[in-house]
């Protein structure tokens, strides 16, 4: 799936290297231009493996489509949305993410 012109994304390297399913995901305020503010997590990555810069990858955001395209219709979401899979397998806002949007 192509979005373009999207900009990049960051990933827990678990996610994309294990090809797993999103199971949280946030748009943040973009750090630059060509960063779309979208953070993509399996959900299993604790505190200690996320702070590890090594354990984030920059990616396009087809990469993290291609492994999970149910992520699709929430893409256009508003800065400050957060989304966090449920146990029947759909997305649900996390309403005390704690960061605000534009």
């Amino acid at each position: 799936m192509a979005r373009n012109n999207f900009g990049y994304v960051l990933a827990s390297k678990m996610l994309v290297d294990g090809r797993r399913s999103v199971g949280f995901m946030y748009h943040e305020p973009a750090d630059d231009d060509q960063d779309s503010g979208w953070r993509f997590f399996c959900g299993e990555e604790d505190d200690d493996y996320v702070n590890a810069p090594d354990n984030i990858g920059v990616y396009d955001v087809s990469t993290i489509l291609d492994i999970d395209g149910s992520i699709d219709g929430y893409l256009d979401s508003k800065v400050g949305m957060a989304f966090e899979r449920n146990d029947r397998g759909f997305f649900d806002v996390v309403d005390d993410f704690g960061f605000g949007g534009e």
